[in-house]
């Protein structure tokens, strides 16, 4: 044998980590045993001989070799094909067998399944009819047969009866599930003539708040717009705007506080808010806690500033992606304050209202209304302005976010003359005509009035916010002008 071929055949048997090793001793093992005790011809010698040569001259990589090796099968399936040729005893010819099985089973080793064991028992369950008939014929065949044939009788029987049963079982679970698409199919029925029903419902509401479109159908492929649930979700948002209102006459229980404080505040804010170019959400929850945080604590005069650092720093964490650094808030303050200052104020800020910061964004309210309004930049620009109004004025705390919303979309459009408030107009905001009269009146109040806030003034006084400021101021005067007793009136008497 050449030393070539043994030391490969070495390293095929010693390979621990080779999951087939194992089945590669077991066959090489019976064809040796087999070439020397029963197998008498040259001819399988020759065949083995030249397999071995051919096993030495392929010795050019020596990963195919090992493959080869930890394989075996096509030299284990060859070699037994030759020795068959010349076996003369039954045990030769059930040892190739042996071997082609156990490929199989070695196979399946590593898991411990049985193969051969699952396909005996498709083989019973499969022909039901044919071994009824044969157990038929056995219990015929019973009283001439031996005791051989009772033991197979019983394992039959045994089998087929479990068959049966498996097989009563199926048909029981197959007929089950018919009832049940009935059932699904009763039901879908039943949700049809529901969802028919509350489309009815909604057909009778209608005419309550008259014929208006449905923009929402519109977006319907569109998931970013949640068009299936943008109702139930603003309908939460109404109902959670009541409970994060604060108290509009807190000032009342503040010592050393007034409400032209508080706009001085809010208007330096607004100018912290334009230097950090914050998103407008910032301002409105920067405010909001301001407002919600006064109306449970007692304030001193020289701490005002340091609560309105500390509610824009929380809002900028809470809404914006990138919120500025302490030491830009404590920078804006002229190092007023220090960053361990800011940080236990932050502390004591959450604390004071339970870590609730879901405060329903008035600029939400504006985005849905503008949906009816066709997405405007004209009218939706001059609405910012008119809702920012609500932050610096104190009379704003009274109303809900949603109704200053809809007031100052109602009013931007009475300015540029955008048509009357129809149905539409009305279903998207909530609020009818007669609902906004009493927040307009003090949007245009504030406007007749002298300019109190200068950084907010000059804010929309820029070309990039359509000169806001200056031409709803020169509205409201020649407005007021025209309409101005009843609305001196009304303004003085809630003062």
């Amino acid at each position: 044998m050449p030393p070539a071929a043994r030391s490969l055949r070495q390293r095929a048997v010693t390979n621990e980590n080779d999951e087939n090793a194992g089945s590669t001793r077991l066959t090489r093992a019976k064809t040796a045993a087999l070439g020397t005790n029963e197998i008498a011809s040259e001819g399988p010698k020759k065949s083995l001989q030249t397999k071995k040569s051919t096993v030495a001259l392929g010795a050019n990589g020596a990963a195919q070799i090992k493959k080869r090796g930890a394989l075996g099968d096509i030299s284990n399936v060859t070699k037994n094909e030759g020795l068959g040729a010349g076996a003369k005893n039954v045990k030769d010819a059930k040892k190739p067998l042996a071997s082609k099985s156990g490929l199989v089973s070695k196979a399946a080793h590593p898991t411990k399944i049985e193969k051969p064991s699952r396909a005996n028992s498709t083989r019973s369950v499969l022909p039901p009819k044919e071994k009824h008939a044969a157990s038929s014929d056995r219990k015929r065949a019973a009283p001439g047969s031996g005791i051989a044939v009772p033991a197979t009788k019983k394992r039959h029987t045994s089998t087929t009866s479990k068959s049966l049963k498996h097989e009563d079982v199926e048909e029981a679970e197959n007929v089950a599930p018919v009832e049940s698409k009935a059932d699904v199919s009763a039901a879908k029925t039943k949700d049809q003539k529901h969802e028919r029903t509350k489309s009815q419902i909604e057909l009778e509401r209608e005419p309550i708040t008259e014929n208006w479109n449905d923009l929402d159908k519109e977006d319907f492929d569109d998931p970013l717009m949640v068009s299936e649930y943008v109702v139930e979700i603003f309908d939460y948002l109404k109902e959670l705007e009541i409970a994060t209102m604060a108290n509009p006459d807190y000032m009342d229980n503040q010592n050393e506080l007034e409400w032209k404080m508080r706009g001085i505040l809010v208007d330096w804010l607004l100018e912290v808010h334009t230097r950090f170019r914050l998103l407008p959400e910032t301002l409105f929850l920067a405010v909001n806690i301001i407002d919600r945080f006064l109306s449970t604590k007692i304030v001193q005069l020289d701490r005002l500033q340091l609560v309105g650092v500390t509610a824009m720093f929380i809002a900028s964490k809470y809404e914006e992606v990138l919120s500025p650094h302490v030491q830009n808030f404590r920078h804006v303050a002229d190092d007023g304050f220090t960053e361990d200052e800011i940080l236990t104020a932050e502390r004591f800020v959450l604390a004071a209202l339970n870590y609730d910061l879901s405060y329903p964004n008035p600029m939400n309210f504006l985005r849905r209304i503008s949906k009816a309004d066709n997405y405007d930049i004209q009218t939706r620009t001059l609405g910012k302005y008119l809702l920012e109004i609500s932050c610096l004025d104190h009379r704003f705390l009274a109303h809900p976010p949603s109704q200053v919303a809809a007031a100052s979309m109602y009013l931007a459009r009475l300015v540029l003359n955008r048509g009357e408030w129809d149905a539409t107009l009305a279903h998207y905001s909530g609020y009818t005509e007669e609902e906004i009269q009493p927040v307009l009146q003090l949007m245009i109040d504030y406007l007749h009035g002298p300019v109190q806030h200068d950084a907010f003034f000059k804010k929309y006084a820029s070309k990039k916010f359509l000169k806001a400021s200056i031409n709803l101021r020169r509205w409201a005067k020649e407005y007021v002008a025209s309409y101005g007793n009843e609305l001196s009136e009304e303004s003085s008497t809630s003062r």
